[in-house]
């Protein structure tokens, strides 16, 4: 990509700027995506995929507030002077918003990110093939089937609007997910993403994610009950996922369904959490502005384990009378209110051997999967355990266990930490530009409810 890709982009959403009818104001988001994946399974490759894509985004508002929104990915001049007309015709048909903020206003500036890796924007199908052909050497050796799928994409994204607003940039993003299989009972998983194809360890992915399946034979079922866990990055990842959905919103704060509510400046996680969102660090997939054009900028939101803030878009800023914090989606999500897309827990300095020694008897778990919500205030969390379940006896691990369901409010879960881990993982999750940069943690309880196997 290059300057010529802005250029087309800009010309696109002046474009569409140009035939917004006299009365209304407009929003546009021009996105442009190029993604390459392979996938592979029971040790070969069998699918290469190369896609790209452009889309707008067109929103209008009239006075009152009223909104009509169209999407397209036809970006010729019909296309958008119908997707304008269609955005326009829809306005009516809304309801008035008393509280809706105007449009953002030009800031002063955005800041500059470390996001563009030149040569993973043209990474090719050969040196991901080359990559799996690695991979799967770790597998045979050990007698194992991998899978899995390895990817980069590169992307620009162009805001304009009606009150003068031009943002641009662009990103690359290189993600690996290896799994690692020995029998229908022993799985292990590992991933990971960078900015740059290069930051990605396969080696060691293929290492982590071979270790556990050759080491969970034969399974052993486990009661149901409260045990101690050392939660691999990936688990820990989710909780952190699932503080920021059901809870880190400025939104779901003034509607009183927050597990922020009645917690805010209070201790009520280990003094050990440290929270943050750095959407400029080069240790996740920095962005510079929010679907609003609001520049972005590092948020702390949870403080030697006090919370501190919701994050804030700028509807539910100005119902406060202050300032976004640069978390605000594009019209089509903004039903979600604002959210953090580049969370951080703050490592500590111990090994997986000084993570599990903090552990008389219980249980590691490499990885939370299907978790859904059960009770927003508590953050109350059910989902299972998945690739690589382990007992712990005396600080060791000791034998494979089956998978387990559990029940457990994270925010009772962070309220302890026996250690934590220095090794971090990005975890992107597959949905906004981001991800969870997560280390290992060590605590002391967690309920599990029932078996799954």
């Amino acid at each position: 990509m290059a300057s010529s890709l802005e250029r087309w982009l800009r010309q696109r959403a002046q474009r569409v700027l140009q035939a917004v009818p006299a009365g209304l104001q407009a929003e546009v988001q021009v996105h442009y995506h190029e993604r390459s994946l392979t996938r592979f399974t029971r040790n070969g490759i069998h699918q290469h995929v190369h896609d790209t894509d452009a889309q707008v985004h067109v929103a209008l508002y009239d006075r009152s507030g009223r909104m009509g929104a169209v999407r397209t990915n036809r970006l010729d001049d019909a296309a958008l002077d119908q997707a304008v007309e269609q955005a326009a015709a829809l306005v009516p048909l809304a309801a008035e918003d008393p509280h809706f903020p105007g449009l953002t206003p030009p800031p002063s500036g955005y800041p500059a990110v470390p996001g563009w890796d030149e040569a993973t924007a043209n990474l090719t199908p050969q040196v991901r093939a080359q990559a799996v052909r690695a991979i799967v050497a770790h597998a045979r050796a050990q007698g194992l089937w991998a899978a899995g799928a390895l990817s980069n994409q590169a992307r620009g994204v162009f805001l304009a609007n009606s009150a003068g607003l031009e943002a641009y940039a662009q990103g690359t993003a290189a993600s690996a997910i290896v799994v690692m299989q020995a029998d229908d009972d022993a799985w292990g998983r590992a991933e990971d993403a960078a900015v740059a194809w290069s930051g990605l360890d396969l080696d060691a992915l293929a290492a982590e994610a071979a270790h556990l399946a050759a080491r969970g034979r034969n399974p052993r079922p486990l009661e149901p009950g409260e045990y101690p866990v050392v939660l691999a990055p990936y688990a820990v990842a989710d909780l952190l996922a699932m503080l920021n959905l059901h809870g880190l919103s400025a939104r779901a704060v003034q509607e009183g369904r927050s597990w922020l509510n009645g917690r805010l400046g209070q201790r009520v996680l280990d003094a050990r959490v440290h929270i943050w969102d750095d959407p400029l660090s080069p240790e996740t997939l920095p962005w510079p502005f929010d679907g609003e054009g609001v520049p972005k900028a590092r948020l702390d939101l949870v403080r030697a384990g006090v919370p501190l803030t919701p994050v804030y878009d700028r509807r539910t800023a100005a119902a406060e009378g202050r300032a976004s914090t640069g978390h605000g989606l594009p019209p089509g999500w903004r039903d979600l209110g604002a959210l953090a897309a580049h969370l951080f827990l703050a490592p500590g300095r111990a090994s997986l051997d000084d993570l599990l020694a903090t552990v008389d008897r219980g249980l590691f778990v490499n990885r939370f999967w299907y978790t859904r919500l059960v009770h927003p205030r508590d953050c109350v969390i059910t989902g299972m355990t998945r690739d690589g379940v382990f007992w712990i006896e005396d600080g060791q691990l000791a034998y494979p266990v089956k998978n387990l369901r559990f029940t457990q409010s994270y925010v009772t879960a962070l309220a302890r930490v026996l250690d934590i881990g220095a090794a971090t993982r990005l975890v992107t999750g597959g949905g906004l530009w981001g991800g969870v940069r997560a280390p290992a943690l060590a605590l002391p309880a967690f309920r599990f409810t029932g078996r799954t196997a």
